[in-house]
This record gives C-alpha cells, sequence and structure tokens, in this order.
C-alpha cells in the first residue's frame, strides 16, 4: 500500500498539502493540485477512508433513501443531489425501501454505521424515532419529497395537495365529471395528499363524483391492473377522467386502455399523471402530467444538509417548491 507520505515525497510537498488536495482542493493552488495529482496517479495511492473516517468522527458520504429508485422521478433527485454533492467533495450512497418501513430502517441503520456526514430521506411513514436518534447523534437529517412542517427536521417537497388541486381541476374544466383517482398504498403520504388536492378541486364542482382505486404499489403494473378492470366495465361504470398518483400508474393505465380499441385516450377517457417524467411526453398518447422540479429538490436537499452542518441549534427549513401542469395530448379534445 502507497502511503500518503510517499505521495507527499514524489510530490516534493508536506503531507498536509496531499491532505488539503484530497479534502479541501480549494486550500491549494491549482499548480500544486496538478503536482499532488500526478503523483497520486503515478503511484497509484488509494486513501485509506476507514481510518480518516475515524479520525474525523463521519465521513464524506452522505446517505439517500428513496421510496423507488426504479421510479425516474427518484433517479432525477438522486441525479441533483450528487451533481450538488460533488461540488463540496461529497459522496452520494443510494438506497431504495421500496415502500418498506422494514427496509428503510435497515438502510437508516447502515448509513449510521457508516458515520455519514448526513442523511436524506424520502419517508414511508409518519414513524421519525430513528431519525430522530439519528440526529441527536449529530448526524444532520432532510426530508425529501415530503413536506416537514410541524416536525424538527428539514425537508424540501412538492406541494401535493394543490398538485392534486390541479390536476383535477383541469379534468373538470375540460367537462369531465366521472373522475376515478388511481394510486397506493394510502399510508404514503404523497398518496394521500395527492387525493386530500383531488377531493378540493370538486368541492367546488356538484355534479361530479369520484372514485378511489387503491393500487398496492405505483408502478406500471400496478396501474396496467387497474386499467383492464376499467377497461372490462360496461362504458356506463367507466370514469370519463381518470388522476393516477404518478406517472409509472398513469403508463399502466394508459397501455391497459390502449390494449383494446373500444376505448380511447383522451376521447372516452382523460387522463392525468403526476411527475412528468420522461417517458410521460413519449408515452403512445402524450401523457398530461404535474410536473415535480425533482433535480432541484435533490441538490436543494444537499442545500439543507450543508447549513445544517454549519448552524447547529438553527430553526428547521421546509422547502415547498409548487406543482405545474404540464398539458398533452391524453387530455387534449
Amino acid at each position: 500500500m502507497v502511503s500518503i507520505r510517499e505521495v507527499a515525497a514524489a510530490a516534493a510537498v508536506s503531507v498536509g498539502t496531499v491532505s488539503n488536495v484530497l479534502n479541501s482542493p480549494d486550500k491549494v493552488s491549482p499548480a500544486t493540485v496538478a503536482r499532488v495529482q500526478a503523483a497520486i496517479d503515478e503511484l497509484g495511492f488509494v486513501r485509506n477512508d476507514a481510518a480518516r473516517q475515524l479520525k474525523a468522527g463521519r465521513s464524506r458520504s452522505v446517505g439517500l433513501v428513496v421510496l423507488d429508485v426504479g421510479n425516474p422521478f427518484f433517479t432525477d433527485i438522486a441525479r441533483g443531489a450528487g451533481a450538488r454533492a460533488a461540488e463540496h467533495n461529497l459522496t452520494l450512497l443510494l438506497g431504495t425501501s421500496d415502500d418498506d418501513p422494514q427496509r428503510e430502517r435497515s438502510y437508516i441503520d447502515a448509513f449510521d454505521e457508516q458515520r455519514v456526514f448526513g442523511l436524506l430521506v424520502s419517508p414511508v411513514g409518519d414513524d421519525f424515532d430513528r431519525l430522530t436518534a439519528l440526529r441527536q447523534r449529530g448526524t444532520p437529517v432532510v426530508l425529501v419529497d415530503r413536506d416537514g412542517s410541524g416536525t424538527d427536521f428539514d425537508s424540501v417537497a412538492v406541494d401535493d395537495i394543490a398538485g392534486g388541486t390541479l390536476a383535477v381541476e383541469h379534468l373538470a374544466a375540460i367537462g369531465r365529471r366521472r373522475i376515478a383517482f388511481v394510486g397506493g398504498p394510502p399510508e404514503l403520504r404523497q398518496v394521500r395528499d395527492r387525493l386530500q388536492g383531488a377531493r378540493n378541486a370538486l368541492a367546488a364542482v356538484p355534479d361530479a363524483k369520484l372514485e378511489v382505486i387503491s393500487t398496492p404499489t405505483l408502478t406500471v403494473l400496478a396501474g396496467r391492473a387497474v386499467g383492464e378492470q376499467i377497461r372490462d366495465r360496461p362504458a356506463s361504470r367507466r370514469p370519463d377522467g381518470i388522476f393516477c398518483a404518478n406517472d409509472l400508474v398513469a403508463i399502466g393505465v394508459l397501455q391497459a386502455l390502449a390494449l383494446m380499441g373500444d376505448v380511447m385516450v383522451p376521447g372516452h377517457i382523460a387522463l392525468v399523471g403526476y411527475d412528468d417524467i420522461e417517458f410521460a411526453r413519449s408515452a403512445v398518447v402524450p401523457l398530461t402530467s404535474i410536473r415535480q422540479p425533482s433535480f432541484e429538490i435533490g441538490s436543494t436537499a444537499i442545500d439543507l444538509l450543508l447549513r445544517a452542518t454549519e448552524n447547529a441549534g438553527r430553526h428547521p427549513r421546509h422547502v415547498l417548491f409548487q406543482p405545474e401542469l404540464v398539458t398533452r395530448l391524453s387530455t387534449q379534445a
């Protein structure tokens, strides 16, 4: 194993300068950074992160636990967080709970054992005991895709109640009156808030009805199963507008309806998704969706984490972005 002293000797600098190049390169001149990096590359030096962690008390890694890494919305959040973390010499470690509270707890414990710099988490439920204990041990925690108002945690999210309201107001504005909300599980705060927004919108439309169809997951397959059920109903019992809790579910519903030529989108059923992932605009029928600034959510989460490490004891900050309705063919006349 090549030591840091050997790198310093090869670059003709002090051990402290090599340490600064590795941990705080902004403190070192570009020419010196280049000389030290050349020595590192030539000697094949790999620093002992475990030893550095023990000395510093925590690592330069940030843990991120999302609900579903297969959902492009969370992938974009991770990209935003990773890009901002890299600007501060931090590395992002990603885990997915798959909407499973036990798996979420396992990731929190694993990141705690690694003494991560901080933790970003999109929580499955409302039990924050582990997160509270983690923060009390000195590790900052930021809630992601969850409004933390009323808690002691920093948070960054989108106003999902407003998003649900936008979606169903749009369906009502184009004349749809038999509206179905499709999504689940209901334990997810995001699902509950989007449904509440849908109900708020229809409260102002007396002749409209809302049907709630719960799904076990927010996946394409879950949406396809619901779409098949709706497709098999008599025409008089089908909704004429569907609002899905995310775009993956909406794409599944669209796939099921598109398999049969007698149920047309948007002719018979107008369809709205949520998140505005890339697949929404490239679907066989481009999907109207509620846009969330996913990349900005991730980068803002890192900003809040850094703020928490620099200002211990400050009041938590809650960043709440506003959603945007993006209309496409799935709701056009």
